[in-house]
């Protein structure tokens, strides 16, 4: 017999408590914990334990279409900006009144429940009295004071942060070679989902190594800063390789659906939205990344351990400007425009 929630690592307490609750649902759950701690892929495999006839096999057409996001019964919602908006909520309501297509429920799975902003009362309204054929899993990276009273309403389940260790072992077991397992598990920000894709990435090194060698490139020239820009733009293209190869493959199996079963009902367009997420925030982990690998070397520079000549007051400026960079990303900002900022205020640091 398969298992469910095979690919969600460490967060053996979390998946006890699914495993318990996916016979007798109730009508919601909120998932609080950091993006890539497991959180999404806990959502899809207890959406496959609820609707799976055979007691959540893991093998069974239920459960592999739950798993792989093709099950007309979990629905994932995913904001399309900087926070869950009118029209996204609107959507909400709607699928929540729709009845099931195939199974006795249906599985709703909203993303991003800490940014739903201004349209939590009537999200509230919704997981206050639902329809009984929904369950809701609701996802969020934190609950903010505000949002009480929507979590209040909500069993909650914890994903701490993945310990890298814990990383570095999945990764070995799945086949990594251990010595690259430990440098992707330390850049993996506890991260499951980025370290699987950086395994697979042949350039993670050469990028880690551009990263760290921008201070010593920096000579107070706009000329430089644009030449670095670029590169490090470029770099954070690469990194989706991996990832268009997996959603070329969706895609040719899609195709292979359509020409099979025809185009009605087939997912195309939820497919394409997914992928556009998918490599958007594929981006935002990488720049994260980036900015952290950056931030390192300016805080050696902190123990005396810099081989750049960069001063204890140069390193904290720069560290402040770094946070203030990834601040930003929350923001979904022009990528070019954030570099070229954050590398002239690195530049204005080393010349103070």
């Amino acid at each position: 017999m398969g298992d469910p929630y095979a690919g969600v690592v460490g967060q053996e307490r979390a998946v006890r408590h699914l495993r318990a609750a996916a016979r007798s649902p109730v009508h919601a759950y909120l998932f609080v914990g950091p993006a890539g701690t497991g959180a999404r892929d806990a959502a899809r495999a207890f959406a496959a334990d609820i609707l799976c006839p055979n007691g959540g096999d893991g093998d069974c057409d239920v459960c592999r279409r739950a798993l792989s996001q093709r099950h007309p019964d979990v629905i994932e919602v995913e904001r399309t900006g900087a926070s869950i908006l009118v029209a996204e909520i609107d959507e909400v309501l709607r699928i929540a009144v729709r009845p099931p297509m195939e199974a006795d429920r249906k599985v709703i799975v909203l993303n991003d429940f800490h940014l739903v902003d201004q349209q939590y009362p009537r999200l509230l309204k919704t997981l206050e009295e639902p329809p009984a054929s929904a369950v809701f899993i609701v996802l969020a990276d934190d609950v903010p004071a505000e949002l009480a009273t929507i979590s209040s309403r909500c069993v909650r389940v914890d994903f701490g942060p993945i310990a890298v260790e814990v990383v570095e072992a999945a990764l070995v077991a799945e086949g990594v070679e251990p010595h690259h397992a430990a440098e992707i598990a330390a850049a993996s920000a506890g991260r499951i989902d980025r370290a699987r894709l950086l395994a697979a990435d042949p350039g993670f090194g050469a990028r880690q190594a551009l990263w760290r060698g921008v201070p010593a490139r920096l000579d107070g020239t706009g000329a430089t800063i644009a030449v670095l820009t670029d590169e490090l733009v470029a770099s954070v293209e690469t990194v989706l390789d991996p990832l268009r190869e997996r959603q070329s493959e969706e895609v040719a199996e899609l195709e292979e659906r359509v020409a099979r079963y025809g185009e009605r009902g087939s997912g195309r367009k939820d497919l394409d939205t997914r992928h556009k997420r998918e490599q958007r925030r594929i981006r935002t982990d990488e720049l994260r990344f980036g900015l952290a690998t950056l931030a390192a070397v300016y805080r050696e520079a902190l123990i005396g351990e810099s081989p750049h000549g960069i001063t204890p007051q140069v390193a904290l400026d720069a560290i402040a400007a770094l946070d203030a960079a990834g601040e930003a990303l929350v923001r979904n900002p022009n990528e070019t425009l954030l570099l070229q900022g954050l590398l002239s205020r690195l530049t204005d640091a080393a010349e103070t």
